[in-house]
C-alpha cells in the first residue's frame, strides 16, 4: 500500500523511482517490478534496491544526484535521513512517521459500532499501521461496558494463517518485533496498569502475538506515551462532561500522525476534531482513508503529503519566470521540435509579423527623440501563448 501511495505520485508528476522496501518486507516490492515490466513500463523508470537501511538506504540518503526522497518508518530513522539529506546535498524530503494515535469514545455513540471501529483501529494488520490508535480514551460512565465487550470480542478472533480469509489474526513480522511486544507488556504491567487478556506469545509455530487489552492506563506511564506498533489496546478513562481536558491529554503527545472520535453529536465531533492536533481526524469511522484525501502527520510524525493533490506536489518543482512584457520587442522564433517553448528573438518589425495564428502589428508613435525607431509599442491581433501586448 506504502509502495504504491509513494510511487503513484512521484511517476505521474515524471519522475523515475528508486525504491528500497523495508528489509523485513522486500516481495511485494520485488513483485510490483515484475508486474511493471510486464505492463511494458520502460527499463529504468521503476527500480527497486533490497537490503539493509544502514547500507541501501543509507547510500540513496547521501547520493548526490537524488533529489527527492520520501521515507516511511520510524521517528529515530526520520530524524538520521532528514541530517544526511541534509548534509549531502540538501535534497527535498517528505516523512511519514511514528505515531501515538489517540481516539476518543463517547458516552453518545453508537456503542456496538465504537467496539468494533476500536477494534479494527488496534487489531488491523496485527497491529502493525502506522495509524493504529495508540490510546483509547473512553469517557467514565461507559468504561466498564466498553472494555467488557472488546475482551468478549477478542475471544472470538480466530488466530492462524493470514492466507485463509477466515483467519482474524496473524502473525507478527519478525522475532525481534514479538520479542518487543513482550518487553512492551511487561512493562505495562511493572508500572500498574491492568492486564485484561493477553499479554503473551501464542504456543504455535510462528511469530504470532495474543490481542492484547489493558485498562487503568495512567498518562505517565511508558504504554500510554510510546508506540507498540502491535496488536495492544490502551485504554484510559475521562471523566464525562471534561472535554477539553481529554483534549490536552489527547494532544500531550510528541506525535500527531492520525486520531478519532466517536459520538452522535456533531457539534462535539467538529469542536473535538478541529482541536485534535494530527494530520487525520476519523470521525465514527477509523483507517478509512481516500486516495483524495492529503495524508500525513504533525509534530514528530512526520511532514510532507501522500495521496491527494499534495502528494504530487512532494515530487515536483515550481519555478517563477517574471517578465517585464511592457518592454518586450520580440517575436518567437521557430519552436524545435523537442522544446515546445517559443524562444524570442529581438526584431523590431516594421510591418505585421505572423506566427502561425499569432500576429503582432507594430504601432507607431510620435517619437521624442528624432532618428529613433518607431515601432515601440506593440499589439497582439490573436494570440494563445505569446506573454505580451
Amino acid at each position: 500500500m506504502m509502495l504504491a501511495w509513494k510511487t503513484a505520485a512521484c511517476l505521474t508528476a515524471g519522475n523515475t523511482v528508486v525504491l528500497k522496501p523495508a528489509q523485513v518486507t522486500p516481495l511485494t516490492a520485488l513483485k510490483f517490478a515484475e508486474l511493471a515490466a510486464r505492463a511494458g513500463l520502460p527499463k529504468g523508470v521503476i527500480n527497486i534496491l533490497p537490503g539493509s537501511g544502514a547500507l541501501v538506504g543509507q547510500r540513496l540518503s547521501d547520493h548526490p544526484v537524488v533529489r527527492k526522497l520520501g521515507f516511511t518508518g520510524s521517528t529515530e530513522i526520520g530524524k538520521h535521513i532528514m541530517k544526511s539529506c541534509a548534509v549531502s546535498n540538501v535534497k527535498k524530503v517528505s516523512l511519514e512517521l511514528g505515531g501515538k494515535s489517540p481516539l476518543i469514545i463517547f458516552s453518545d455513540c453508537d456503542m456496538d459500532k465504537a467496539v468494533r471501529m476500536g477494534m479494527c483501529s488496534v487489531f488491523f494488520n496485527k497491529g502493525e499501521n502506522c495509524i493504529a490508535a495508540g490510546r483509547l480514551f473512553v469517557e467514565e460512565t461507559i468504561h466498564d461496558q466498553f472494555v467488557k465487550k472488546v475482551v468478549e470480542e477478542v475471544k472470538k478472533m480466530k488466530i492462524g494463517d493470514p492466507l485463509d480469509r477466515s483467519t482474524d489474526h496473524g502473525p507478527q513480522n519478525h522475532k525481534a518485533h514479538l520479542d518487543k511486544l513482550l518487553e512492551y507488556c511487561q512493562m505495562g504491567v511493572k508500572e500498574g496498569a491492568t492486564l485484561i487478556c493477553g499479554g503473551k506469545q501464542v504456543q504455535r509455530p510462528g511469530f504470532f502475538f495474543e490481542p492484547t487489552v489493558f485498562a487503568d492506563v495512567q498518562d505517565h506511564m511508558y504504554i500510554a506515551k510510546e508506540e507498540s506498533f502491535g496488536p495492544i489496546m490502551i485504554i484510559s478513562k475521562f471523566r464525562s462532561g471534561e472535554v477539553d481536558d481529554v483534549l490536552r491529554r489527547a494532544n500531550d503527545t510528541e506525535y500527531g500522525l492520525a486520531s478519532g472520535v466517536f459520538t452522535r453529536d456533531i457539534s462535539k465531533a467538529m469542536y473535538v476534531s478541529e482541536r485534535l492536533n494530527a494530520g487525520t481526524v476519523f470521525v465514527n469511522t477509523y483507517n478509512k482513508t481516500d486516495v483524495a484525501a492529503p495524508f500525513g502527520g504533525f509534530k514528530q510524525s512526520g511532514f510532507g503529503k501522500d495521496l491527494g493533490q499534495e502528494a504530487l506536489n512532494e515530487y515536483l518543482k515550481t519555478k517563477a519566470k517574471p517578465a517585464l512584457t511592457s518592454s518586450w520587442t520580440g517575436v518567437p522564433n521557430k519552436v524545435a521540435e523537442s522544446d515546445q517553448t517559443p524562444v524570442y528573438s529581438t526584431v523590431r518589425p516594421t510591418e505585421d509579423v505572423s506566427y502561425g495564428e499569432i500576429t503582432i502589428r507594430p504601432k507607431k508613435k510620435k517619437s521624442k527623440n528624432p532618428g529613433s525607431d518607431p515601432c515601440a509599442v506593440y499589439s497582439t491581433v490573436k494570440t494563445n501563448d505569446v506573454m505580451g501586448r
